[in-house]
C-alpha cells in the first residue's frame, strides 16, 4: 500500500516538474510552447511549460487522428484506400487538388476531404464521440465542417496525451477494425532500418496570433510506448518545420529515438 501511494504521489505531482533538457532545448531554439512526453504505462512523464501544457487551444488539424476514428467506426470510410473525388475547385495548397484517398488525405491534411465525412458523420455524431472520448471542449453552437479549424474545438496538450493513450490501450469502444486501419494511417516512420515506428500527426492553427503548431503522436521501441503532445507558436510559415525538429530531438534527448 506504502508503494502503491508512493507511485500514485508522484504520477500526480510530476505534472508541476519542469524538465531543464526539454527546456533547454526550447530555449536553444527560441521557441515559446510546450511539450508533453510520456510512457503509455504512465510511470515516466518529461513536461516543459507545465501551465501551458494545461491550455486548451484550437486542436487544428490534428482532430483528423479522432476525426478519422470516428469515420472508420461510422462506416463512412472502410479502408485507407476508400476515394474521394476532386471537383476541380483549385485551393491553394497544391496536394489538395487531385482525387484523393482517405490514406492521402490523412497525409496531406486535405480540409475538403475531411469537410465531405464530415458531412457524412453529422453533428449529433461528433457530439456523441467527443462526449463518449471526453475529447477537450466543443463549442455550441459549432459548424460541422469548420469546427476543428475555428476555434469551436480545444483542447491542451495533456488532454491529446490522454486521448492518445486510450486510442494505444483501445479502451474506447470501437472495432478492432477501426482501430487497425487508424494505426495504419498515422505510420510515420517505420522500416527495417528504423528500430522504432512513429505515428502522428501535425497542426496549424492562425485564428489567433501568433499562431499555433501542433505535432502529437506516439512511439514504439524498446518494448515500449511513448506518447507526445506539442503545441507551439508559429510566427510564420519559416517556424512550421520547428514542431517535427523539436518533437525529434526531445526524443533523442530522452533516449527514446536513438538516430
Amino acid at each position: 500500500m506504502a508503494a502503491y501511494l508512493f507511485f500514485a504521489l508522484v504520477v500526480a505531482t510530476s505534472w508541476s516538474f519542469e524538465d531543464r533538457s526539454l527546456r533547454d532545448l526550447f530555449a536553444r531554439l527560441g521557441v515559446n510552447g510546450t511539450l508533453v512526453i510520456e510512457r503509455a504505462d504512465g510511470k515516466v512523464r518529461y513536461v516543459h511549460n507545465a501551465s501551458r501544457a494545461r491550455r486548451r487551444l484550437p486542436v487544428a488539424s490534428t482532430f483528423k487522428i479522432f476525426n478519422s476514428l470516428i469515420a472508420l467506426e461510422e462506416k463512412v470510410v472502410s479502408s485507407p484506400e476508400d476515394s474521394f473525388k476532386w471537383n476541380g475547385k483549385v485551393h491553394a495548397i497544391g496536394d489538395w487538388n487531385r482525387d484523393q484517398t482517405l490514406r492521402s488525405a490523412y497525409r496531406v491534411s486535405c480540409v475538403w476531404c475531411y469537410q465531405e465525412l464530415a458531412r457524412r458523420i453529422g453533428n449529433e455524431g461528433y457530439r456523441r464521440h467527443l462526449l463518449l472520448a471526453s475529447y477537450g471542449r466543443l463549442g455550441e453552437p459549432f459548424s460541422l465542417t469548420t469546427f476543428w479549424l475555428d476555434g469551436s474545438l480545444r483542447l491542451s496538450a495533456r488532454e491529446q496525451v490522454a486521448f492518445l493513450r486510450r486510442l494505444v490501450d483501445r479502451s474506447l469502444p470501437y472495432r478492432a477494425e477501426s482501430y487497425d486501419t487508424l494505426r495504419e494511417l498515422m505510420l510515420v516512420d517505420s522500416g527495417p532500418q528504423i528500430a522504432y515506428q512513429l505515428r502522428g500527426k501535425t497542426g496549424w492553427s492562425t485564428i489567433d496570433t501568433p499562431g499555433i503548431g501542433w505535432y502529437v503522436g506516439y512511439v514504439e521501441t524498446n518494448g515500449h510506448v511513448w506518447l507526445f503532445a506539442l503545441n507551439i507558436d508559429i510566427r510564420s510559415e519559416k517556424d512550421l518545420p520547428l514542431r517535427l525538429e523539436l518533437v525529434r530531438a526531445a526524443l533523442r534527448t530522452k533516449g527514446i529515438l536513438s538516430e
